[in-house]
This record gives C-alpha cells, sequence and structure tokens, in this order.
C-alpha cells in the first residue's frame, strides 16, 4: 500500500511539472536555458564540484519556478479578481524565482568564466 501511494505521488509530481512546462512560458525559458547550460558544461568538462553546482542551482531555479506557477494557480482560483494582497504575494512568488535566476547567472560566471577564459586566451 505505501508503494503504491509513492508511485502515485511520484505520478502526481510529474504531472505538475509537465503541465507548468506546457502552460508556463518562463519554464519553458529555464528548460532551454539549461539545455544550453549542460551542453556548454559537456563541452567544457566541468568538474565534478562544478556539476553540483550547476545542479544544485537549476533545481532552486526550476523548483522556485514550480512553486510560483502553484501560487499563482491557487491565487487565480481563490480570489479571480484584482486583489492587492493576492498581487504581492504573486509578486513575491516571483522574485524569489528571480533571485533564484540571478544566483543561476553569478554561479554561471563563476564556473564556466576560466573555462571560457582558457578556452579563448
Amino acid at each position: 500500500m505505501h508503494a503504491e501511494s509513492f508511485w502515485h505521488s511520484l505520478r502526481y509530481a510529474a504531472q505538475g511539472i509537465v503541465h507548468t512546462v506546457r502552460t508556463q512560458r518562463n519554464a519553458r525559458i529555464h528548460l532551454v536555458i539549461l539545455a544550453l547550460v549542460v551542453l556548454a558544461g559537456v563541452a567544457l568538462q566541468l568538474s565534478l564540484q562544478e556539476w553540483a553546482l550547476v545542479t544544485l542551482i537549476s533545481a532552486l531555479v526550476l523548483s522556485l519556478e514550480l512553486v510560483n506557477s502553484a501560487l499563482e494557480h491557487l491565487a487565480d482560483k481563490v480570489e479571480p479578481n484584482h486583489d492587492p494582497h493576492i498581487m504581492r504575494a504573486k509578486d513575491a512568488a516571483a522574485g524569489a524565482v528571480l533571485i533564484a535566476a540571478l544566483a543561476a547567472v553569478i554561479i554561471g560566471v563563476l564556473v564556466f568564466g576560466p573555462h571560457l577564459f582558457q578556452l579563448f586566451f
């Protein structure tokens, strides 16, 4: 019974990820950027520690994008009309994604910068 519940939970989580990717432009943008980062990482032969950093920040960005989308769906269902409190909550969730994305850019520069510098200079 517990194993079945576990597999159901995984299926629901996967459905949430797929729905978010299908319906949210920003989630698709994050995934395209992630694909490019992975290709660049393979080409530049990142170290294990560098892959760990890239994986961690990528998971953070994608996870926050999913939480942001969940909050937006829930907020729109609870109050379809404009409400300043709900708008602040949605803005805060979007801000969390933005902070993680900016951190990803910084980590990307720190991880990829030396490789690119060595490659071109």
